[in-house]
């Protein structure tokens, strides 16, 4: 009995590092497979340990996404010793994709002068960055699935019109307030910044596991005041303990920023839920009196 449908043949094992890159990827792999997620409940790429079932599905992978040694520190020797079968797709180095330096110290005063020549590794940030980084993942996908070449071209050029969507709706969101100054948890959302024109003026950690010293915080704090800086966005990962010591006697708010979706559902929709709950905070913590 001959069969009404095409057979798909098999789909390649896909695995993704972090929340925002595998959300666009299971964008792009929609009604074919999903990809596997590596750092999953909440974790934090710069302190995670690799389990055993990652280590399988590293084993087993025929395409690897990742942004990079400078995020994902802990994948450098999984994916040499591992990922042998694996296509490796490190995607900071995408053409195309706008990328910034990181900046010096907690007050970035001097940010227009100082390029080291290291990538500010959160490219994800900005929904522009986000339609080069779904390209990259058609692209990626196509070569090494080819029988599914079709929906995965489908696929992208629907992400990539939601993307253009989401840009309109969050630059709409953010114009009224995008002159107001605010802190940071750590430096994190120059793309964001970048892409809509925002006003952080420092971050209360210059990394997420280097707490600020005594001196820094007093000249963060110092610079909250004088600015007369609306906000100190903390991180859902991290303790909120920082973040209220800094913003103490500033009268600066208190919110919640989220750089890489750790609370979220993974899924095709992270991507899009994780920037407009950004997108809320910032405008509701700038917006008020």
């Amino acid at each position: 009995l001959a069969l009404a449908f095409p057979v798909r043949a098999e789909a390649p094992r896909v695995v993704v590092s972090i929340p925002p890159i595998h959300s666009l990827v299971a964008g792009v792999m929609e009604g074919i497979a999903t990809p596997y997620l590596l750092v999953k409940g909440g974790a934090s790429p710069h302190t995670y340990s690799l389990k055993p079932s990652d280590a399988k599905a590293l084993a087993d992978a025929r395409l690897v996404f990742w942004i990079g040694e400078s995020l994902e520190a802990f994948l450098v020797k999984p994916l040499a010793a591992l990922a042998g079968k694996a296509t490796i797709m490190e995607l900071i180095e995408v053409p195309g994709l706008r990328r910034l330096p990181y900046r010096r110290g907690g007050s970035w005063e001097r940010r227009d002068d100082h390029d080291d020549g290291v990538t500010d590794a959160h490219i994800w940030l900005s929904p522009a960055n986000a339609r080069v980084l779904t390209a990259a993942a058609v692209a990626a996908l196509v070569e090494v699935d080819p029988a599914n070449a079709a929906r995965y071209r489908e696929n992208g050029q629907r992400l990539n019109d939601r993307l253009a969507a989401l840009e309109a709706e969050m630059r709409t969101a953010l114009t009224p307030v995008k002159d107001r100054p605010f802190v940071v948890f750590h430096d994190a959302y120059q793309y964001l910044e970048d892409a809509f024109g925002l006003n952080a003026i420092g971050a209360v950690a210059v990394a997420p596991s280097r707490p600020p010293g005594p001196k820094s915080l007093a000249a963060l704090r110092k610079r909250i005041k004088a600015t007369r800086a609306r906000c100190v966005f903390r991180e859902p990962q991290f303790p909120a303990k920082l973040a209220e010591t800094v913003a103490e006697g500033t009268g600066a708010r208190i919110a919640v920023l989220d750089p890489e979706g750790t609370i979220g559902m993974p899924g095709t929709n992270l991507y899009f839920e994780l920037m407009r709950a950004n997108v809320r905070a910032l405008a509701e913590c700038l917006g008020g009196g």
